[in-house]
């Protein structure tokens, strides 16, 4: 699959996400292979650490966090982002049509040649219906331009799935990214005050490198990143 010079639209639910599964492919293929991305945030974060949802109560945390955002993007390279306000750990509760026009009107200004997108069967319900609305809103009609959606997994979500879910992420495509990669998805996700974490936790700098370097393993490299590809039309 050739990825140079490709417009990149990535589609997840909530802020960090657009770096856990896939920052450090991300920075490589806008720093080396001339690629443009997009990440696109539908959840606001955070608001689901309270008993009830109360957006003013989190305000000057929800300030912080789109700070943040543009940290995070500013690490990896991303060009643009949009962030939107679906409740966060409640996609649930959200008409799946609603984020299916959020990701349609996305794609139509945007015009990606590749959707990277969460996997389908993490933990998260968030994750879950991101999945969704991207299928549908990508399912291939006569005219659509979109030909390749790829499904990333996302530390401490994909990984404490139940073994028999009957969905498991098992990846078949990877990119082989550089320790300069990597790096730049740590400092991404440290720019993240309300979601980093210390070791062991999926979320911390030395698990994200084990993470890389586990994928690496796998396919003969240093580093990689592993995907999942949901369709490809050559």
């Amino acid at each position: 699959m050739e990825l140079t010079n490709k417009k990149i639209l990535v589609v997840v639910a909530h802020p960090d996400d657009e770096l856990l599964g896939l920052g450090a492919s991300i920075h490589r293929l806008v720093q080396r292979q001339g690629c443009t991305a997009r990440a696109i945030i539908l959840g606001e974060g955070i608001t689901s650490r309270s008993a009830v949802r109360d957006p003013e109560k989190w305000s000057a945390a929800l300030t912080v966090h789109r700070s943040n955002i543009e940290r995070a993007a500013t690490a990896i390279g991303y060009t643009s982002t949009g962030v939107y306000d679906f409740a966060d750990n409640r996609f649930d509760s959200v008409d799946l049509l609603d984020m299916v026009k959020v990701v349609e009107q996305e794609k139509e200004a945007f015009q990606p040649d590749i959707i990277f997108t969460h996997h389908g069967g993490d933990t998260n319900i968030d994750h879950r219906r991101t999945f969704e609305a991207v299928v549908t809103a990508c399912r291939p009609l006569p005219g659509e331009p979109m030909r390749t959606i790829l499904a990333c997994e996302t530390p401490s979500s994909t990984e404490w799935q139940a073994a028999n879910y009957p969905n498991p992420f098992l990846p078949n495509f990877f990119l082989a990214v550089s320790e300069a990669d990597v790096d730049a998805k740590i400092s991404g996700m440290e720019a993240y005050e309300f979601e980093k974490r210390t070791y062991p936790h999926p979320r911390s700098p030395e698990a994200l490198r084990i993470l890389a370097q586990r994928w690496g393993i796998v396919i003969g490299q240093p580093y990689a990143e592993a995907f999942m590809l949901v369709r490809h039309i050559g």
